[in-house]
């Protein structure tokens, strides 16, 4: 009979080795896909937090998102930010995450980090820097009094235009153990990513503030309107791009008589600004013709634009209000605006809805309706652009409600306080820039009336 396998087989390895080759291997195989996918995981966690953090559009939440994200990316239960000041060497402004509310009010007294110990070891030397145990660490100065105490750290300096603009620190991973090479590479990309998204929204904020100041010189100052109060404001829209055609005008034209103009271009360019500058100051030299209804201004201005320009779209309101006894009459025409509205004592907030005519530069032979409303003493008419209003999610009739509801809650309040409130609490979502004009007919006795504000 044959002898055993062995004998047989001298070069075969038993059966019960190649299991335990072939799972050590598997083992093997099954470690290196976790730490692929871990590290798939880790690359999509990094992108979807550089997109997080390149949608926002305000600095500080832009800071403190980067903060927070850089939390998420490496499990990390503290996180700051810290902003250098111009000279490199201090710290002036400092982000924080992650504290509970008796930890910040514990250190509610302590300031702003005076940039010594390991915080200021990344200050001076902005290489990535990560720390096992901070009380071992040579730069190592303590916690201030109330300061949790941390063990572990993650800094990573953030380079805005090839210099330092602030460092990112991370304490305390969330499953006890220390930041690792992993944690420090995905944290120094993130940087990297950081330091981008600084200098859009630093751009974002010039640009902005140059196409609002731009916006505001091409808007009037209101002159002394007495006897009536008004009060104007314009909000540039929250794109920085976003050149606006808004704009709004009051004249005085004698006899306790005042125009009112609200008007809208059509785009948000170079052309609609410059549009709107034009066709202000032609209405302006119309205006002064005070036996002309608003109708037949509006319909001049139609007409000699379309005869002299190629300016887009625009719809607008022109109102002019008057003495009548016992207070005041409203005349007015709309092309394609939206409508004023009408806070009269002891009444009801209300919208002056009437046939709105068509807008300027559509079709200049359109005949342009005239409307008629008496003021009480005391009224307050409310022009507006449809920046204040227009919301993709809501139709614009419940938009229309609650603004005036909006109207209603602050109609006491002294007139430029109005508008301010109108402006900061409009239910619009911003993509578009917004006027208001609101004039306010005077007390019964035109003597105590106060002086217009603008």
């Amino acid at each position: 009979m044959a002898g055993n396998e062995e004998a047989n087989h001298p070069g075969q390895p038993y059966l019960p080795d190649l299991h335990v080759r072939l799972r050590v291997e598997l083992a093997r195989i099954d470690e290196q896909l976790r730490s692929l996918l871990a590290a798939m995981d880790r690359l999509q966690g990094l992108l979807d937090a550089v997109v997080s953090i390149s949608q926002e559009v305000e600095l500080p939440d832009v800071l403190h998102r980067i903060v927070t994200t850089a939390m998420d990316l490496v499990g990390a239960r503290y996180g700051a930010l810290g902003v250098l000041g111009g000279s490199g060497e201090h710290l002036e402004q400092f982000i924080t995450a992650g504290l509970s509310e008796r930890e910040r009010a514990d250190l509610a007294g302590t300031g702003l980090p005076r940039g010594r110990g390991v915080l200021g070891h990344l200050i001076h030397h902005p290489e990535p820097l990560r720390v096992d145990s901070i009380s071992e660490h040579p730069s190592s100065a303590g916690f201030p009094s109330g300061h949790p105490h941390l063990h572990t750290l993650l800094g990573v300096a953030i380079s805005v235009r090839g210099e330092i603009y602030g460092d990112l620190y991370l304490s305390e991973r969330r499953d006890g153990r220390p930041f690792d090479v992993h944690d420090e590479n995905v944290v120094v990309a993130l940087a990297s990513a950081a330091g981008i998204a600084i200098e859009k929204v630093r751009l974002f904020e010039r640009v902005r503030l140059g196409a609002e100041q731009f916006q505001r010189l091409l808007l009037p100052t209101l002159p002394d309107l007495r006897p009536f109060t008004a009060a104007a404001i314009y909000r540039p829209a929250d794109q920085p791009s976003q050149l606006g055609g808004d704009w709004y005008d009051a004249i005085p034209l004698g006899d306790d008589t005042v125009a009112v103009v609200i008007g809208d271009v059509v785009g948000h360019d170079l052309k609609a600004a410059a549009s709107m500058a034009s066709t202000r100051n032609m209405l302006r030299a119309l205006l002064f013709d005070q036996s002309r209804p608003p109708s037949t201004v509006l319909a001049q201005l139609d007409r000699t634009l379309h005869a002299i320009t190629s300016n887009p779209v625009t719809t607008t309101t022109l109102a002019r209000i008057e003495p009548e006894e016992p207070g005041w009459r409203l005349h007015w025409s709309t092309a394609g605006h939206v409508p004023p509205l009408l806070i009269t004592p002891g009444r009801p907030v209300e919208y002056l809805f009437a046939e709105p005519g068509v807008p300027l530069g559509v079709d200049p032979s359109q005949p342009r309706p005239d409307h008629s409303r008496f003021l009480p003493p005391e009224s307050t008419v409310v022009f507006f652009t449809d920046g204040l209003v227009e919301h993709p999610e809501y139709p614009i009739d419940e938009s229309l409600d609650r603004l005036a509801d909006l109207a209603a809650v602050h109609a006491d309040l002294p007139l430029q306080e109005f508008v301010q409130a109108l402006a900061d609490h409009h239910p619009s979502d911003g993509h578009d820039d917004l006027a208001i004009l609101a004039l306010r007919t005077p007390h019964p006795d035109p003597r105590a009336s106060p002086p217009a504000r603008r």
